[in-house]
């Protein structure tokens, strides 16, 4: 089919204004938070899920890729539109359907803003426990394409742990359920296999999300340090004593320097790490808790600790974390995000591996991450418009995966492979592995449409 009839078609199906494919439009849905670029042909904005299975239906009976997106803050390529096709962009797609507090659910279009729905769940005493440090922009159907975490994800899991059920549209553009209210549906756990999978297998129209009780109190410290070995060391002995904290994130002195010209969070700037460790739960209890946290940071050479006296304290200290990625451009214009998770206990040894990588090729690298479940997030820093540079940091930043793996880890804790790390899949995956995941995305897309050149390699 030829592409002019390809949009007449698209607009058949959603309407004039909802398709897009001037070059402008084609060029700012051609990329996300990575350093991969494509261009779509035609970008479609769906206003309901029968919308959705036309277009899908089209695809598949032209052979057409399609790609679902929703605000492009993904940090792997997997809304890159890599081998043209139609970007279907879920904006449209915003409501919250459905508030069940009986049945502790939350049903919600993937274009809702994820921050959206946890301040709206807030205010009824319940919250949505995924977190991801975009949350002010990311949306819940990217959300479960990525299998985000955040933060919270060392006590309340990632979001395959808080996603129920989904309405979902096939590749041949079949409109179904999978899972539902009931936390024990028989059968093949589906959800399961479509959450994570970057929009390979299935595009998720509407999602049942689980929620929870807000917990009652909350205790959120800053504990600094004149050495990441003893940051890191701390984190392990908390989880050893059989406290596990809502949150333990690290940052380092690079990370710091940056928050601080840009935030103004409080950091001291001339400490060599500082955790953030938030406790939460029953007002009974909690002060025991935090008493026996601060014993095990001073057993690790805490220099101070800080705790927060309200909300406007505690947001403070957030405000620094959450803009972490965004502050250190002001360091260098571009970074490159690695995303592996290795063993608690292995940290200390793979940050200085890490410090060693950027010696090596002389490349500056700042670490934020979620130190509780091991999630690293190495910001290795450099200039996209220098090739040379660029290319350093890739081999930088492929090195480092190596070094999870080799620690027992795993390439990625919640970004995604995308098209960015189809070459590190090797690395804890056999062919054999790999051939399995194939005969999985044969089966559940044969003619290959949905977002295909992802998450495994060729």
């Amino acid at each position: 089919m030829e592409r002019e009839e390809a949009i007449r078609k698209l607009q058949e199906s959603v309407g004039e204004e909802n398709v897009l494919f001037s070059d402008v439009d084609l060029t700012l849905y051609g990329y996300d938070a990575s350093l991969e670029k494509g261009r779509a042909d035609a970008v479609v904005l769906p206003g309901s899920t029968d919308q959705v299975s036309l277009v899908v239906r089209l695809a598949y009976q032209e052979g057409i890729p399609i790609i679902a997106r929703g605000s492009g803050t993904n940090l792997s390529g997997g809304t890159v539109p890599v081998r043209g096709g139609i970007v279907l962009h879920f904006s449209r797609m915003n409501k919250i359907l459905e508030v069940d507090i009986p049945n502790r659910t939350v049903t919600v279009e993937p274009g809702v803003i994820t921050l959206d729905l946890q301040t709206m769940l807030l205010k009824q005493g319940f919250l949505y426990a995924p977190d991801p440090a975009s949350q002010k922009v990311s949306t819940l159907g990217g959300n479960v394409g990525e299998n985000s975490g955040g933060p919270h994800c060392l006590k309340y899991g990632v979001t395959t742990n808080h996603v129920l059920g989904a309405e979902v549209v096939l590749y041949d553009g079949t409109v179904t359920w999978i899972g539902g209210k009931n936390p024990d549906n028989p059968g093949y756990d589906l959800m399961g296999l479509i959450v994570g999978s970057e929009g390979t297998l299935a595009i998720a129209t509407k999602i049942i999300l689980r929620i929870i009780r807000a917990p009652e109190a909350i205790k959120t410290m800053l504990a600094i340090y004149d050495s990441i070995e003893d940051a890191s060391n701390t984190v392990s002995a908390i989880i050893a004593e059989g406290i596990v904290p809502a949150t333990l994130e690290m940052m380092d002195h690079v990370v710091m320097e940056a928050v601080e010209k840009s935030v103004q969070a409080g950091y001291p700037l001339d400490a060599a790490a500082v955790l953030i460790i938030e406790l939460d739960g029953l007002k009974d209890g909690l002060d025991r808790q935090a008493a026996k946290v601060l014993e095990i940071c001073k057993r690790h050479n805490v220099r101070e600790i800080q705790l927060a006296r309200d909300e406007a304290e505690r947001a403070r200290l957030w405000a620094g974390r959450k803009g972490a990625f965004g502050a250190v451009t002001r360091l260098r214009p571009c970074y490159m995000v690695c995303d592996g998770t290795v063993p608690r206990t292995k940290l200390p040894e793979v940050l200085n591996q890490v410090m060693e990588v950027g010696k090596k090729y002389g490349l500056l690298i700042g670490n934020v991450f979620h130190a509780g479940d091991g999630n690293l997030h190495p910001l290795i820093l450099f200039d996209e418009r220098d090739e040379a540079e660029k290319n350093t940091a890739m081999k930088a930043a492929s090195e480092i995966l190596k070094i999870c793996a080799d620690a027992g880890g795993t390439i990625s804790g919640e970004h995604g492979i995308g098209i960015e790390k189809l070459r590190e899949m090797n690395f804890i995956f056999t062919e054999d592995d790999l051939e399995t995941m194939r005969k999985i995305k044969r089966a559940m897309d044969p003619k290959d449409v949905l977002n295909p050149g992802k998450v495994i390699p060729n």
